[in-house]
């Protein structure tokens, strides 16, 4: 079995050119996949036998959407046995399960105010506290993810041009504009407290450094946007997720191009980006009352 995860992992990695955060996600299904199914192995594993795991996911009340990014991982193992000739063609369980019901999720979008409440909770009185206003500046000024703004380096920022060159999903790079408020404060802790950090080896082009001078991780930058939201007193279940959602939500909400939006956030399917105009009624109606001809009666 191991030698079989070990290939899977190899495919993804260079026939798939995944992220390293899919790949592990992928290895971690079959993992769960390989418990369930005990002294079955799992390229002698039956649809019905899929079938009761997915039902099991349910039963200990893992929502929808994971549930189908399990199944996910599951496809592309089975599709990989079937590539790797551990599997004839048509002897793939996966072929007959079907991902469940997610419906359109519509994270919470930040206002103005609310950003602001977040950045007024920051003390600037640490060096912590300029490297965390520079980070909440690049979440919402330029909408990365999480794992953009961790492994975003010195050697990628082109400040002089305004803009910065970002690695996203499965290394693809893309140039995203950065505003002057963000490169106020990003600057301001790079010549500042960044410069007086004992940065270890190899962690010298990371923009941001932990205390002991390594680059935050995913789950650093999770606990630090919770617990200013809870310092802000915003109630809202937000991540760092929330900035990207909110830069892109108030950029359609002012008029920018959904495909200029789509280019930012470096989504390969425009209905991705899609998901980012789900503008609020008030907004809508005031649109359509400014714009449409027959939406008032006049005398």
């Amino acid at each position: 079995m191991k030698s079989i995860v070990d290939r899977f992992r190899q495919y993804l990695i260079l026939e798939r050119n995944n992220s390293q955060n899919t790949v592990e996600a992928y290895i971690h299904d079959v993992e769960l996949l390989v418990d369930y199914l005990g002294e079955t192995p799992p390229e002698k594993a039956t649809t019905d036998q899929l079938k009761g795991f997915l039902q099991n996911l349910y039963e200990i009340n893992m929502t929808p959407r994971s549930q189908a990014r399990i199944l996910s991982g599951l496809k592309a193992f089975y599709f990989f046995l079937v590539y790797d000739g551990v599997l004839s063609d048509g002897d793939n369980p996966t072929d007959l399960l079907e991902a469940p019901k997610i419906g359109m999720h519509l994270p919470d979008v930040l206002s103005i105010e609310e950003i602001e409440a977040i950045i007024g909770v920051i003390k600037l009185d640490t060096p912590e506290g300029h490297r965390n206003r520079a980070m909440v500046e690049i979440m919402y000024g330029c909408g990365l993810r999480v794992s953009e703004v961790v492994t975003l380096k010195m050697s990628n920022l082109y400040f002089d041009d305004g803009f910065i060159r970002v690695v996203g999903k499965g290394d693809k790079e893309r140039l995203v504009p950065i505003g002057e408020m963000a490169i106020k404060q990003v600057s301001f802790y790079i010549d500042g407290a960044r410069k007086h950090l004992k940065i270890q080896k190899g962690e010298e082009n990371y923009v941001f450094l932990n205390r002991r001078g390594h680059h935050l991780t995913r789950e650093m930058v999770f606990m630090l946007v919770k617990k200013w939201a809870k310092e802000a007193g915003i109630e809202k279940t937000i991540s760092p997720h929330t900035f990207r959602h909110s830069f892109a939500t108030h950029l359609i909400e002012g008029g920018a191009d959904l495909r200029a939006v789509q280019q930012m956030l470096g989504h390969e399917s425009i209905t991705t980006t899609e998901i980012y105009t789900h503008l609020d009624h008030d907004y809508i109606r005031s649109n359509i009352a400014s714009f449409h001809p027959r939406y008032r009666v006049t005398e």
